[in-house]
Parts: structure tokens; C-alpha cells; sequence
């Protein structure tokens, strides 16, 4: 029993940092590839369709107030992974800092955890990305049939079920082959698109601010009532509920600014360089994200994107009232299809760095830490999740996910804040290239907030997460437990690896 919380001794993951050699990883970035790669993986779904669903849904133009506070939330967490990246250099994430201050089983629970945060948000968003490629394909009159753009569970007006989602997986096997090229090259093609989708948004927002209407944003925070959708779920809607449940849901928006931290093993200087990309690239988005959603609730109300449905997007709102931009409709479908396209590559790339630490542990099958000898990546890793992540896209409604994602990634970052506390307690000694200011305060904040959110996304969701929790536990206590290397000597470094001290 006691090995269950046994803690890795944090000279060996000092150790697993400085390893060189065609079996590691290999140091490619540096800090402003590290924003990019940030905004990469939060600029995506989450602003672009989620903002709508959440202004119709919880918050009306209060949605503004609910970024706010996802924002607040994930600062805390932010602060507090920029502390663990810059004392603990080593791929894994969230997972990996479990690992050192809470012990195996806490350590399992979160890595599990993070495959709703990466893999399944990868599923999610191709789904999405299938959706807007559509859109494009008919600009040209080449749509795909209804049929093999959704799932066997989705259905049309006119009752034509779909078979399988053949967008999602065409993007998902492109950018699956692009990580296994290489994390540099996957850099530079992110850091293309990272331009291109930020440039929309901002003109989205110049443009857009001549038309908002004053009626909408009146009252800013609507009295306190329930809504139901649609699909028969009733949601609280205004007040301090609209709102934290509004904040919850536009959480999705910030996911990928953690990833980051995954992708620590691959910096150039990552004590110094992981806290920038972190903070960097989540302070930049916050501030884009508030003015965007001020001025899409401005420009169109609450009943217009209720109406919508499933359409509801940026795009809608610009073809509804921002006449004679209808070109601008067209080019943030196209940042859209783009943001989306950078957000899975973040979110692969993490699930891999992810499994890659927990198989040099021994909790998950040795596949996922083979390394290509050329590469040097985990392209095993990459080949097995495009799998898993292609048979979610394909057959799996992006709707039951997409919550999913969110109570995930917070009950994540809520172990990383009690994470940096405990540290604090336990080893104040340890060097730390940055320190979180005010960390007990800053911590307890942190799990604040996002516990929150978490109590905001409802029971459902809760329910959802205890179960996802379970399959993993079951997992661990009939493999990973009997195969953790946690308790044995460090394994002899294999052929072509080399330490550095």
C-alpha cells in the first residue's frame, strides 16, 4: 500500500532532463516557439464556436465576465506550472509534478485524467474541423454527403444517419505524420498558423466594435433563470451561476497553454524559456478573448444565437449583421479551420509527451517511450493515439466530448496548484528558475477557482469524470502497479545515450 503514494525521487527526473542521444528527445525550441506553440493550442475551438454556446446557453453578454474568470483561474494555474517547468525540465506535464510531490496513484489519476484533456479534445476538435473544411469544400461545390461527415449516433432533419466522420480522421493522420517528422518542423508550420489565425481575430475585433449594439450588452448580467437547449439540457442562465457555468464551458478556449509544459524536454533552455511560453502566450490570448467576446455579444443577442443552434459561430454573426464583410465571414471560417488544425497538433503532441513519461515509468506499455531513431520522436505513441483519436472523431458525437475536455483539464490543474504548495513545504530548497509570488495564496486560489467551474459544468459532467476515473484505476491496479519502476533501481541507459551533469 505504501507504494501507492511512493514520490520519484526528483534527481531521477533530473537525471531523465539531461539525457541526450537517439533515444531522447530532441531540443528544438526556443521561448517564442514556445508562445506559439501555447497560442496555438488555446486559440481554436473553444473562442470561435464555444463563445456562441455559451453566450445563447449561461451568460447572455456576461459571457465577457465569464472569460474573465476562466482567465483568473488559469493565471493561478499558469503561475503555478511555470514554477514546476522551470524546477523540473522533464515531458509529462501535470503528470509528471503529481509524481514528485503526490505519489504514484495521485500521479495515475492525473495522467489519466490528462487523456480527456489532450486526446479526447483532439477527437472533439477534428470533429469541428470536419464541420468548417465542409463549409469550405462548398465554396467549390465539392461537399462531402451528410453521411460521411458525422457519426452513426448523428442524424439530419430529413432522418439521413451518418457513417463516419472522414474529415476528422484525414486531419488527424496528416498531423499525427507531421509530429512524427519531427517537433521543429511541427513548430514552424504551428507558428504559420498561429499568425494567420490571430491576424483574423483581430480584425474580427477592429471591424466588429463599429457594430455592436448597445440593447445587447443591456443587462450585462441577466437576472438569474434556467434554459433548456435543444437537446432537453437545462442550464442555469444568468446570474453568478450563468456565469461560472458560462466560464466552465469557455474554459475549452484555454485549454493548450499547458501543453507547453509537455514539450519540456524538447526546450533549448527550459528553465528559463518554459515559464515565458506558459504565462506568454496565456496573458496575450486572455486579452484577445475579452475583447472578443465583447464585441461578438454586442454585435449579435442572445435570441439570434438560440435560434442558430448548432450554427452558431463568429461567422454566423458576421453574415447576420456585419453587412458588406462578407469576406470577412469567409476568412474567419478559414482562421477557424486553421485554429483548429494548430490546436490538435498541440493537443497530440502533448498526449504523446504525456504517455512518453508514464511508459519510462513502466505504468503504461513500453511502446508509448520508442523512439524513432531518426526523428526522435515518439512515433509509436503518435501512430497509437491517431488510432484512438480517430475512432472518437469518427463514430463518436463531438458534444459528448467536448465537457468532457473541460472538467478534465480543471481537475488537473487543480492537483498542479496543490502541487506547488506541497513543493513549497516539503523542498523550499530547490532551485527554481521562477517562483510563484504569493504561492500558498496563489494556490489555494487556483483550486478555488476552478472547483468552481467544475460545480458550474453540473452533475453530469461530474458523473462522467468519476467513471472515466474508475476504467483508469482498474487499469493501473491490474498493470501499472505491478510493472511501476517507481521502487527499482533506474534502468541501464540504453545504447547511444549519454549524461550530461
Amino acid at each position: 500500500m505504501a507504494n501507492l503514494f511512493a514520490r520519484k525521487p526528483l534527481a531521477r527526473l533530473m537525471e531523465e532532463a539531461q539525457e541526450v542521444g537517439e533515444h531522447s528527445l530532441k531540443r528544438s525550441l526556443g521561448p517564442i516557439n514556445l508562445i506559439a506553440l501555447g497560442i496555438g493550442g488555446i486559440i481554436g475551438a473553444g473562442l470561435f464556436v464555444r463563445t456562441a454556446a455559451a453566450i445563447a446557453d449561461r451568460a447572455g453578454p456576461s459571457v465577457v465576465l465569464a472569460f474573465v474568470v476562466a482567465g483568473i483561474g488559469c493565471a493561478f494555474a499558469g503561475l503555478c506550472y511555470a514554477e514546476f517547468a522551470s524546477m523540473i525540465p522533464v515531458a509529462g506535464s501535470a503528470y509528471t509534478y503529481s509524481y514528485a510531490t503526490m505519489g504514484e496513484l495521485v500521479a495515475w489519476i492525473i495522467g489519466w485524467d490528462l487523456i480527456l484533456e489532450y486526446a479526447v479534445a483532439a477527437a472533439t476538435v477534428s470533429d469541428a474541423w470536419s464541420e468548417y473544411a465542409n463549409r469550405v469544400l462548398g465554396w467549390f461545390n465539392m461537399a462531402l454527403p451528410y453521411q460521411w461527415t458525422h457519426s452513426p449516433f448523428e442524424h439530419d432533419a430529413g432522418g439521413v444517419h451518418g457513417i463516419m466522420n472522414v474529415p476528422a480522421l484525414f486531419i488527424l493522420l496528416i498531423l499525427t505524420m507531421l509530429l512524427i517528422r519531427g517537433t521543429k518542423e511541427s513548430a514552424f508550420v504551428n507558428g504559420l498558423i498561429v499568425i494567420l489565425k490571430v491576424s483574423i481575430v483581430i480584425l474580427f475585433i477592429g471591424i466588429g466594435w463599429q457594430f455592436i449594439n448597445p440593447a445587447n450588452h443591456t443587462p450585462f448580467i441577466p437576472p438569474a433563470t434556467t434554459h433548456t437547449t435543444a437537446q432537453g439540457i437545462v442550464h442555469h442562465y444568468g446570474g453568478l451561476l450563468g456565469i461560472l457555468g458560462a466560464a466552465g464551458v469557455v474554459f475549452f478556449a484555454y485549454i493548450g497553454f499547458d501543453a507547453v509544459s509537455t514539450a519540456a524536454q524538447e526546450a533549448r533552455n527550459p528553465k528559463r524559456d518554459m515559464p515565458i511560453g506558459i504565462l506568454g502566450s496565456l496573458v496575450f490570448c486572455t486579452i484577445l478573448y475579452i475583447l472578443f467576446s465583447y464585441v461578438l455579444s454586442g454585435v449579435a443577442n442572445v435570441d439570434d444565437f438560440r435560434a442558430a443552434g448548432r450554427e452558431a459561430s463568429v461567422a454566423f454573426a458576421i453574415s447576420k449583421y456585419m453587412h458588406g464583410y462578407e469576406w470577412l465571414s469567409r476568412a474567419v471560417t478559414v482562421a477557424i479551420l486553421a485554429g483548429f488544425s494548430s490546436v490538435i497538433l498541440v493537443m497530440l503532441l502533448g498526449q504523446s509527451r504525456v504517455f512518453f513519461s508514464m511508459s519510462r515509468d513502466g505504468l503504461v506499455p513500453k511502446i508509448f517511450s520508442e523512439v524513432h531513431p531518426r526523428y526522435r520522436t515518439p512515433w509509436k505513441s503518435n501512430m497509437l493515439f491517431f488510432v484512438f483519436t480517430g475512432l472518437l472523431a469518427a463514430f463518436v458525437p463531438a458534444d459528448v466530448t467536448g465537457e468532457m475536455t473541460s472538467i478534465g483539464t480543471l481537475f488537473a490543474f487543480m492537483l498542479v496548484c496543490a502541487g506547488v504548495w506541497i513543493m513549497r513545504v516539503r523542498s523550499p530548497e530547490l532551485e527554481r528558475g521562477f517562483r510563484v509570488p504569493a504561492a500558498p495564496v496563489v494556490a489555494i486560489l487556483g483550486i478555488i477557482t476552478c472547483g468552481a467551474m467544475i460545480y458550474g459544468l453540473g452533475w453530469t459532467n461530474w458523473l462522467r469524470l468519476i467513471g472515466w476515473l474508475v476504467v483508469g484505476l482498474i487499469f493501473y491496479f491490474t498493470y501499472g502497479k505491478n510493472r511501476s519502476r517507481i521502487t527499482a533501481p533506474p534502468p541501464e541507459m540504453p545504447e547511444g545515450i549519454s549524461m550530461t551533469r
